[in-house]
């Protein structure tokens, strides 16, 4: 019995110390709120205002590092279409939030050494996108590979390797005007 209680204390003492390890999740979901930056993260936001100029595409932004303010010259910020923060975890991974003057998040992307957890950055949209995922790798026989799926109402591209994930969600329907997929990066 003893034996048993001991090996019941040091499993839960491994799994304690292995839960410190592991990064807090970044709480952001696709077509829901920002995210709430986790302890030990970094953070930068720019607001961008697509405007043309001679049929060119011009980008204002104004950034603010790691206070979690957005600083915008009042111009920029009146005539924003959306904003861009991007955090970068304690793991190093780089999450990018595409925010629509609404306050809605429309679009992630990120890169880094890991993969960030999908199901919390997808919020409402992960059992379409695990769907979908599924549906490619039966069509293509198997195996793995990258993770695409563009529906009418989702398009998530997400890849990589060990050391070098990256990817990017989007909700097609809630881009502003004037802005593309090809934007979400």
């Amino acid at each position: 019995m003893s034996i048993r209680f001991s090996r019941a204390v040091f499993v839960s003492a491994l799994g304690f110390c292995c839960s410190l390890l592991v990064q807090s999740p970044a709480n952001a979901a696709l077509g829901g709120d920002p995210m709430t930056p986790p302890a030990g993260s970094s953070e930068i936001s720019r607001t961008v205002a697509p405007s043309t100029s001679n049929g060119i595409a011009v980008m204002r932004s104004a950034s603010s590092a790691s206070s979690g303010a957005t600083t915008a010259s009042s111009s920029a910020a009146a005539s924003a279409s959306y904003t861009v923060r991007e955090t970068t975890l304690g793991n190093s991974t780089v999450i990018r939030e595409y925010i629509s003057s609404a306050g809605s998040v429309f679009g992630l992307a990120w890169s880094g050494p890991q993969m960030p957890d999908l199901a919390s950055l997808l919020g409402n949209y992960f059992p379409q996108y695990v769907a979908g995922v599924t549906s490619a790798r039966k069509l293509r026989g198997g195996g793995h590979g990258s993770g695409v799926v563009q529906d009418s109402g989702l398009v998530v591209r997400s890849g990589g390797h060990m050391g070098a994930f990256s990817g990017q969600a989007y909700l097609p329907q809630a881009l502003p005007a004037g802005v593309s997929g090809t934007d979400i990066q």
